[in-house]
């Protein structure tokens, strides 16, 4: 699938003088409560996850509070495990941030 540069919107954030880490934002926020809630949705617990995933269950549970954090491709494989596809996730994501401005 080719992408042109009009497939995507660049969206300005407000930041404070010094930029905050994104792990720290509300829109991550959004993103660890999500993923939590697709998780538990889909009746797989941290243990069956982590086992799914060839980690432990501590990744899993690092992962769910911040402290790990993900790339897309982590993200996509955690979430197709929990039976959401990254789109319905994202598109899920975006309703949650604009429901919060």
């Amino acid at each position: 699938m080719a992408y042109s540069e009009t497939d995507f919107t660049v969206r300005v954030m407000k930041r404070k003088k010094q930029p905050e880490k994104s792990i720290y934002t509300d829109e991550y926020g959004f993103v660890l409560a999500l993923l939590k809630a697709a998780r538990k949705k889909s009746g797989v617990t941290q243990v069956d996850l982590a086992e799914r995933l060839g980690q432990t269950q501590s990744f899993v549970s690092k992962v769910e509070r911040g402290d790990r954090r993900l790339d897309i491709v982590q993200l996509r494989t955690i979430l197709l495990e929990c039976g959401v596809t990254l789109p319905e996730f994202v598109t899920h994501l975006e309703a949650e941030i604009a429901k919060k401005r």
